[in-house]
């Protein structure tokens, strides 16, 4: 085989791995899964109820407190 032939293979390979990696995607069995996962942004906590986030003015309240002091 000389190098034009194992690219020619080279190139199917990658474009069979591509097409099937299409066919996982858009697959109707994994839409259920997909869109579950597209949600798990929102489905959090709000920012401030756990106290996890600050706001911006706290933070830099804070840091102002820090340098003023000795």
């Amino acid at each position: 085989m000389d190098q034009g032939t194992l690219q020619g293979i080279g190139t199917i390979f990658a474009m069979l791995a591509f097409l099937g990696i299409c066919w996982w995607a858009f697959s109707r069995h994994k839409k259920k899964d997909f869109e579950e996962a597209s949600r798990l942004p929102f489905e959090g906590p709000e920012p401030g109820e756990d106290g996890a986030q600050k706001s911006s003015t706290e933070h830099d309240q804070r840091g102002k407190e820090g340098r003023n002091e000795p």
